[in-house]
């Protein structure tokens, strides 16, 4: 962003008060504007579509799609287009996947307003910005993996799991077989006391480096 240039941001939130609440917040910041406001899925694509902002701020629960489903979308039809979570779900499980969504923070409702413009100015500037409390919890899971003794093979299995390559694409990168891949993708299930591939992706994005 131009230094002079303020940052167009567009609030999507089914609850009236919440985007009054962040209007207001915002109006006094003279870097940032708000040039738009939708209460649903499909007013957001119609808005975005009108007035094309440098970022969307957005919940994850809508009333007529989920607010997940909806950055996959917008950022295969926008790819410039940054998108912030605003939620008042603090649940891990919610900050992993609107990272494989491609949002590029995530920040609580309850964030104090510093927090809340930090992370639109860090996001909107191409960067990545999560809520103090999730970073904490977020690197007590890194740390965790580190604990469990996981070779550098495996931790290289990790990142490309975040990365949604499967054992094929995994072994043509890494120039080994699919059943080399497969035997250490079950030595860190058994080291880190994990049931299930799924599971194990799960992990494997709450690990991600930012």
């Amino acid at each position: 962003m131009n230094s002079g240039t303020p940052i167009r941001i567009a609030l999507v939130d089914d609850h009236t008060l919440v985007r009054d609440g962040i209007r207001a917040l915002l109006a006094v910041m003279p870097q940032i504007e708000v040039v738009g406001e939708a209460d649903s899925g499909a007013a957001a694509l119609e808005l975005l579509e009108q007035v094309q902002p440098d970022l969307l701020l957005l919940d994850i629960g809508l009333k007529d799609t989920n607010g997940l489903e909806l950055t996959r979308r917008l950022c295969q039809l926008y790819p410039r287009l940054q998108v912030l979570m605003l939620s008042m779900y603090d649940n891990l499980e919610y900050v992993r996947s609107s990272i494989h969504a491609g949002a590029r923070g995530y920040v609580l409702k309850d964030s104090s307003a510093r927090e809340i413009i930090a992370a639109i100015e860090a996001v909107a500037a191409g960067g990545t910005f999560y809520s103090a409390e999730i970073t904490r919890r977020l690197a007590e899971q890194r740390q965790d993996a580190a604990a469990h003794n996981l070779t550098p093979r495996e931790e290289q299995i990790l990142q490309m799991l975040a990365r949604g390559l499967d054992s094929k694409a995994m072994a043509r990168e890494l120039a080994i077989s699919v059943r080399t891949v497969e035997t250490h993708r079950l030595s860190i299930r058994r080291k880190l006391n994990i049931d299930g591939t799924a599971a194990l992706i799960r992990y494997a994005l709450s690990i991600a480096p930012r």
